[in-house]
């Protein structure tokens, strides 16, 4: 059963405002994190760090919560990015934490 929408922060910002607060920069901080936006059936979902989070009445909402999320986990100092399953299933990245726009521009 996929998990509320409102759980789509990362679990793992605890962990990074911890590493933030005590000033220590480890490799896996410095690790890529990612959020795929992908449909399944008639609703979109979004998965993370092993989760899936959702339902999402269409793409532009899923693509928003996943965007507001990796820029939240962005600004703690992770390196995040977003992808969205092309027509074919393969993830393509559509937006980066510190290259893209945010909020960004649908």
């Amino acid at each position: 059963m996929p998990r509320s929408r409102h759980h789509v922060s990362a679990p793992s910002e605890a962990a990074v405002s911890e590493a933030a607060v005590s000033g220590e920069t480890t490799a896996a901080a410095l690790e890529r994190v990612e959020y795929v936006v992908r449909q399944s059936d008639d609703a979109w979902l979004i998965e993370h760090d092993g989760g899936r989070y959702g339902p999402y009445k269409n793409c532009r909402e899923a693509m928003f919560f996943a965007i507001d999320a990796a820029y939240k986990l962005g600004a703690r100092g992770k390196r995040t990015h977003v992808r969205m399953t092309d027509q074919a299933g393969r993830p393509v990245t559509t937006w980066n934490y510190g290259t893209d726009r945010y909020p960004a521009i649908f």
